[in-house]
């Protein structure tokens, strides 16, 4: 049985004061885990505090190979590292194996961008008075981040955190989410052994709000960045002063399918049902909302059902699972009610809607009314709905019919209609013939209205995690 602790100054420490984490699907023991205290908090932000003129002042070169050592690393180990992702997340070992990938992906994108975050030249003259004078800007590291990370992909969401803060210069304390601090203990660890200095990365595991509250507090914290629900989020938000705040705070994903792709309804349906399902459907981006031609919707829904049929529910361990358990029971007893108040309320059944272990197996849903939680909501389970629409227009109005706004797709083979509806969709990305479900890891990335506040990818958080400061040279003088 593992005893874990909390990464401090270069080292992790194990204390006596821990608590239990289990596996979601087989519900064994897997861990007992440092439950810090909000004098832990403390320290690791003295500690962050401390190293800041160190990594600071390490050159673009050197941060940057730090980063790319780690991406080497963790290229040898990754086996290892998707087993911890796979149990203490229940993500099916494809699926892990699949983030670690894109985490060796992240921190090489990180260690480019470090060489390449540059200012601008700013020509003084086009100012009357400003003869005489060169200018240009610079990014400077703003100091202590503080990052609250989710557990859906715990290692690879918190590398976007902290290959952007190291690649800027700035120390990075890391809350991860209750049930998967394995990852970012050993994200510490392996970004330490890659040459990171000691006390620039801390994890601070444990309850959430009373160690968020200390990283709002603590003024030698300059930034928050924030990934989760859009309840919490508000409340850093309101609650975070002058602190530069980065929230990705979830979505409902919708997409529409024109009849003009009638041809290509197998290839959209393929990437449909991996969107909705993949990762139990616990990615922010998961497909929750198609909206589909009416005189394309009955073969799409006939295709749609017969390939959900072949998506294996199963151990996170086992090679063919694709669907597993939720992240607790108490997410998987939320959705089953959100199917049952849909169906009570007229929607159809296509697939699914039972329950096994902690998970739901993969549930599709037609005629769904667009003010039950299914539709309006984020269900962040492996549940979509299937919606008819006579037009494009009406597809609009109904994929924009959300408080959230953070992906969405649009499959069609009309140019004017794509560029159109990309242009009129109120999110932050606009994916056109692929599914809302994409991402990444150098695009930027974030939302609008309830889906969050910034962007995130790694150019785009580094630009966050930095000052803008211009200098000015006046060369006449003294002349």
């Amino acid at each position: 049985m593992l005893k874990k602790g909390w990464f401090i100054n270069g080292e992790e420490k194990v204390v006596s004061e821990t608590y239990e984490i289990f596996h979601p699907h087989t519900e064994e023991k897997l861990a007992d885990v440092a439950y810090s205290s909000k004098k832990m908090m403390s320290e690791a932000i003295e500690a962050a505090t401390n190293s800041f003129p160190i990594i600071k002042d390490l050159s673009c070169r050197e941060r940057a190979d730090i980063l790319f050592q780690a991406a080497t690393l963790l290229e040898e180990e990754k086996e290892e590292v998707a087993l911890i992702i796979c149990d203490e997340a229940a993500k099916p070992i494809s699926a892990a194996r699949g983030e670690v990938d894109r985490t060796i992906q992240t921190l090489q994108f990180s260690g480019e961008e470090a060489k390449k975050l540059a200012g601008e030249y700013v020509p003084l003259a086009a100012g009357k008075g400003g003869e005489g004078r060169d200018a240009y800007t610079i990014h400077e590291p703003i100091g202590v981040i503080g990052a609250i990370t989710p557990f859906n992909f715990p290692l690879n969401l918190t590398t976007h955190k902290a290959g952007p803060a190291v690649a800027t210069g700035n120390p990075i304390i890391i809350k991860p989410a209750e049930q998967t601090p394995l990852s970012s203990l050993y994200l510490a660890d392996l970004l330490t052994r890659a040459g990171l200095p000691k006390g620039a990365i801390a994890v601070v595991p444990g309850d959430g709000p009373p160690l968020g509250e200390v990283l709002l507090e603590d003024e030698r914290v300059k930034k928050i960045s924030f990934t989760g629900s859009p309840e919490v989020g508000k409340q850093i938000k309101k609650n975070a002063g002058l602190k530069k705040v980065t929230l990705e705070l979830g979505s409902n994903s919708a997409m529409y399918v024109d009849e003009s792709v009638a041809d290509d309804l197998d290839t959209v349906v393929n990437q449909a049902v991996n969107g909705a399902f993949a990762y139990n459907g616990q990615v922010c981006l998961s497909t929750q909302r198609i909206y589909v031609h009416e005189k394309i919707a009955s073969t799409f829904k006939d295709k749609f059902t017969k390939n959900a049929k072949n998506v294996a529910f199963g151990d996170p361990r086992d090679e063919n699972t694709q669907v597993s358990s939720l992240i607790k029971r108490a997410a998987q007893q939320r959705v089953l009610q959100w199917i049952d108040e849909s169906v009570n309320s007229g929607a159809e059944l296509l697939i699914g809607g039972t329950p096994e272990a902690n998970g739901v197996h993969p549930t599709a849903l037609a005629n769904v009314n667009e003010a039950l939680n299914i539709s309006c909501k984020e269900v962040f389970g492996p549940v979509v709905l299937i919606n008819e629409v006579q037009s494009s227009e009406e597809a609009l109005t109904a994929m924009n019919n959300s408080n959230y706004g953070l992906n969405a797709g649009v499959f069609t083979n009309h140019l004017s209609q794509a560029l159109n509806m990309a242009h009129s969709l109120e999110v932050g990305q606009v994916m056109i013939n692929d599914v809302p479900t994409l991402r990444f890891d150098h695009m930027p990335y974030g939302g609008v209205k309830d889906s969050g506040y910034g962007r995130e990818g790694i150019k785009y958080a580094m630009e966050e995690m930095t000052e803008l400061k211009m200098i000015s040279l006046n060369y006449t003088f003294g002349n």
